[in-house]
């Protein structure tokens, strides 16, 4: 054990550097689980001699160097995969075939001879073989552990003696043959969902069955359907469900309403946009005899109407999240629900939940209570109405939405004096026809209107998770729901500062938390306008955790918060549901709930939430792809928004689509990738093609199965045969500097109806 015995004297003593090659491999080997940095290794061992430190660094390198150890990320080692002995791990198969397991974080390639025809996802066990020398390792699977449970989506080819569905799957190359019998009445031409029934070990193609025919390949609701379909979600509801939300009724009554706080007579109103149906947040105001204002944020009070375990709760539950499509909303409770009983509609009473404040004119909050309510909304405005009489003081209702302006701002203010970041980049959206064919893009950007509703929702959640999460010290909390938010990976930080230097912005990643976000929104705030701006914005958003649900409070790092919750939107998330159950039970004096039960369900939440992200933006893809396909040859400006050892993507000005110009295509030299300068860099030229670089591309090609546009470059503006930065004449200093900077310690949220809280 190391001394820690501050009157301890005596000097430490350099080890040779042979004793400390053997450490570094002992404890690489025991703690083969992990990835470390020099400096957690260089303590492990004991390596406390300044000049070791270097040492250490430079024996790091040389073995990852030999491939003796593996960097996982820059400057994080860990001990390489057992060679010649078995492993589990998880399959990766790709349609390109290169499939690989992955054991312990390290990727380990499968010959598809090996693979057992183990699908993407299974866990699998595994012999690795023994790498030779210039030669990297290979893993043979000998068992299927675990079959992960999956559909793949295509189209159907249906001939007389043949029929197969033709996979769109990008870890699926083989088509899946379809008996006759096994159709479900399937055409040549329609989209369809199969499940693999048997693949033999001999056999180029697996043998399968239809599931669900979804429609016509290229029609707009079959293409959405397969999108979600591809992702796990689903696109229909039971028709039982839907049954059981019908014969529910308001339920209203006078005995109902005396058990709650009257807010009927109180001005109130919603804002949202202007095709929402779903109206699960609204906003009453009134001045108090004081001077002070009494704001309500009253949300629907969806758990009035969904018992716990009743079938339309274990839907609910499942989904745990509506999911919003380029097109459509796929809602998480039927709409009887979702659209009718819980949607706050104007002039019609509703059963709300709802956080009271007593705020002076500044916004600070005075006094405040949580509380079941009814309500009677005596407006809809959208965005555009609202806005409208925040920038001409006229309008239904303009002293009041006009305060309500003002103290959002304060609180707003208040915030990024706080630290809070203030992400605020503009999405793209499609006017679409009858159809569903994308005839126009416009950019969608937050306003006042939408930062009113999104502060005083940020306030009620923040109200909510600190009424139940901050209790008297000695006191313990009660398991709750929270939305965390984690303190972003410092390499990603100073990855993204590099890359912002490039322009000419300084990121102060040396600092405390506040001070990080301060220099980022100052970043942010300096590249409106700019060439730049989406692709550093966007870049600034990946250098972050992503935000989840979780029983054990770590904060919001984005919002600069220590408590915060997802209490404002019940009728399209689950968590909502599971908080304001919550404080009904904790309300009557309940015990704590069962954390176990609630981490589980918060684990399942935040997946379902990734995976409707995700189908959201091939859904945007989609459209994208869609959008351009009538537009092939013609000539864009853009910039370079990601590069890769295939290509990079060039995101348009004009329309913020995004497309690939792929390697292949750049006959100029042969060009190789640059991970750390993130780049593509020509091997005899050294031109090179990075990140932010203005381009002039052509529309190439625009394939819809793929979802993917590929750009045909024209010219390289100002960018010609830019030289690679010099490295440092001291090599040493440069290892140093590097791994000094990755052993420091170190949700966005969108102006949309969606995600404004």
């Amino acid at each position: 054990m190391r001394n820690t015995d501050n009157q301890s004297t005596e000097a430490p003593v350099r080890m040779r550097k042979k004793e400390l090659l053997g450490k570094i491999l002992a404890f690489l080997q025991k703690e083969n689980k992990q990835a470390f940095n020099y400096k957690q290794i260089a303590f492990a061992i004991d390596a406390v001699h300044p000049a070791n430190r270097n040492d250490v660094i430079n024996i790091l390198d040389e073995l990852a160097a030999a491939d003796e150890i593996t960097e996982v990320s820059l400057g994080r080692y860990k001990a390489k995969a057992n060679r010649g002995t078995e492993n589990e791990g998880i399959f990766v198969r790709r349609s390109n075939g290169r499939n690989a397991v992955i054991i312990d974080d390290e990727q380990i390639a499968v010959a598809e001879r090996d693979s057992m025809h183990a699908l993407n996802g299974d866990r699998v066990r595994v012999m690795v073989s023994a790498s030779r020398k210039g030669q990297e390792p290979m893993a043979r699977v000998t068992e299927i552990i675990e079959a992960k449970d999956q559909v793949f989506i295509g189209t159907l080819q249906v001939d007389k003696n043949y029929s197969a569905l033709v996979t769109d799957s990008k870890f699926l190359a083989a088509d899946i043959i379809i008996p006759r019998s096994k159709l479900k009445g399937g055409k040549t031409g329609d989209k369809a969902i199969a499940r693999i029934t048997y693949w033999g070990d001999d056999e180029m193609n697996p043998k399968g069955e239809i599931i669900d025919i979804l429609g016509r390949k290229g029609e707009n609701t079959a293409e959405m359907h397969a999108i979600l379909a591809e992702f796990g979600l689903p696109y229909k509801y039971p028709e039982n469900v839907e049954k059981a939300a019908n014969r529910i009724d308001a339920g209203i009554t006078p005995e109902e309403i005396a058990r709650r706080e009257d807010f009927r007579g109180v001005t109130t109103f919603t804002i949202d946009p202007r095709d929402a149906k779903d109206f699960d947040d609204a906003l009453s105001i009134r001045q108090l005899a004081n001077g002070n204002w009494e704001v309500g944020v009253h949300i629907a009070d969806v758990t009035h109407y969904v018992h716990p375990g009743s079938v339309i709760d274990r839907e609910a539950q499942q989904r745990a999240t509506s999911v919003y499509l380029v097109d459509r909303t796929i809602p998480m409770l039927p709409e009887h629900l979702s659209n009718g009983i819980c949607s706050l509609r104007p002039n019609e009473e509703k059963l709300t939940f709802s956080a009271i404040f007593e705020l002076d004119s500044k916004a600070n909050v005075l006094n405040y209570r949580i509380g079941r309510t009814v309500i009677k909304s005596d407006r809809r405005f959208t965005y555009e109405e609202a806005q409208e009489i925040i920038e001409t003081g006229k309008g239904d209702f303009a002293r009041e939405v006009l305060t309500l302006d003002s103290l959002a701002k304060h609180l707003r203010r208040r915030r990024y004096e706080a630290g809070a970041l203030e992400f605020d980049r503009a999405e793209v959206r499609f006017d679409i026809d009858k159809d569903g064919k994308p005839v126009s893009v416009y950019f969608k950007e937050s306003k006042d209107a939408n930062k009113l509703i999104e502060e005083f929702m940020l306030l009620a959640n923040l109200t909510v998770a600190e009424a139940i999460g901050k209790v008297p010290k000695g006191k313990k909390a009660k398991a709750f729901v929270y939305r965390v938010h984690d303190n972003p990976d410092p390499e990603k930080i100073s990855n993204f500062s590099m890359i912002a230097s490039r322009f000419g912005y300084k990121i102060n990643v040396d600092a405390k938390a506040s001070e990080v976000n301060k220099s980022l929104n100052r970043m942010l705030k300096d590249v409106k306008g700019r060439g730049e701006e989406n692709m550093l914005s966007m870049l600034a958003i990946r250098s972050m955790a992503k935000a989840e649900y979780t029983t054990d409070n770590v904060g919001h790092y984005g919002l600069a918060l220590d408590y915060y919750t997802h209490f404002t939107s019940p009728i399209r998330r689950y968590p909502d549901m599971m908080v304001h159950r919550l404080l009904a039970k904790y309300a009557e004096g309940s015990r704590s709930a069962d954390k176990l039960k609630l981490q589980e369900q918060c684990v399942h939440s935040s997946d379902m939430e990734q995976l409707a992200a995700n189908a959201e933006r091939a859904s945007i893809r989609y459209k994208q792809v869609e959008f351009m396909r009538d537009r092939l040859g013609q000539i864009y400006e853009g910039v370079i928004s990601g590069v890769t050892e295939w290509g990079f993507y060039v995101e348009l000005d004009e329309n913020m689509c995004e497309g690939l110009v792929p390697v292949r295509d750049l006959a100029d030299d042969y060009y190789e990738l640059d991970e750390k300068n993130y780049c593509l860099v020509g091997r005899k030229h050294h031109n090179m093609y990075t990140l932010g670089d203005r381009v002039k591309v052509q529309v190439a090609r625009a394939d819809l199965d793929r979802k993917q546009l590929d750009f045909a470059l024209i010219t390289d503006e100002g960018n010609p045969n830019k030289p690679l930065k010099p490295q440092s004449a001291n090599p040493r200093a440069s290892k140093e500097k590097k791994h000094q900077k990755n052993s420091r310690k170190g949700s966005s949220h969108r102006g949309d109806r969606k995600n404004k809280d």
